[in-house]
Formats: structure tokens, sequence, C-alpha cells
């Protein structure tokens, strides 16, 4: 095989495409496994473009997101698994569960909100079963 590109044959692009809705995506990636695309004539292979580990990453966001949504305080889930939010005025944004903590721990009214979405599973658990 040889090291060098050929002009005449372009190698495949890679786009990546942001939804505003998660619906939309689904459709379209649905359509795309149904039938072939292509753009003239050319075929067009779509994918989500998300290892496992940033899925679950962005699941484990799911309880605090829809409590801060809920509250209005327009939450994002931003790539891969950063969660940002608007709060007196600003956008503050966490890419892990402890810096969520940590910002928390100096707002009492936000600790109020969120503090049992931040206690993990197991532990909540334990505490009901006390």
């Amino acid at each position: 095989m040889s090291n060098f590109i050929n002009a005449r044959r372009p190698s495949p692009r890679h786009i990546i495409v942001k939804m505003a809705k998660v619906s939309d995506k689904e459709k379209i990636l649905g359509a795309a496994r149904q039938k072939k695309i292509t753009y003239k004539g050319n075929s067009i292979r779509l994918s989500v473009d998300f290892l496992a580990e940033a899925l679950q990453a962005r699941r484990e966001w799911n309880d605090i997101f829809k409590i801060l949504e809920d509250k209005n305080f327009q939450p994002r889930i931003a790539y891969a698994a950063k969660l940002s939010f608007r709060y007196d005025g600003e956008i503050k944004a966490f890419p892990d569960k402890q810096k969520l903590r940590e910002f928390i721990t100096t707002r009492p009214p936000l600790q109020v909100i969120i503090k049992d979405a931040l206690i993990p599973a197991t532990k909540r658990q334990k505490s009901t079963k006390l």
C-alpha cells in the first residue's frame, strides 16, 4: 500500500452535524438505516459519533438536567458530556459532577434544588433503608 493520496480520488470527509432536536437526529439516522443516501451520485454514510463512555457520561447528567430544566435554568449538555446552565445571568459549565458539587457548596439555594440528584443511587438506597 502506498503512502500518498491520489488527487483524483479524494478521501472521505468527516462532517459533524449538531442537531437542535434529538428527534430530528433520530429521524435522519433512521432514514439512513432504511435506504442508501446519496449526494451528487456519491453514497453518504451517516453514524453517531459518540463513544460508549461519552454516551454513559451524558446519561449520568439526565437527573440533574431534568431538575434544572424544570426550574428554568436553561441547561445544555455540550460535546461530549459537559453540563452547562444559566445561573445569576451567567452560563456555568461543569465537566463532571465533582466540579458541580464544589460549585453548589457555596450556593445554598442551588444546593437545595440539586442535592438529591448528586447523591449516588447506592447511597440514596442505603439512606432510605435506615
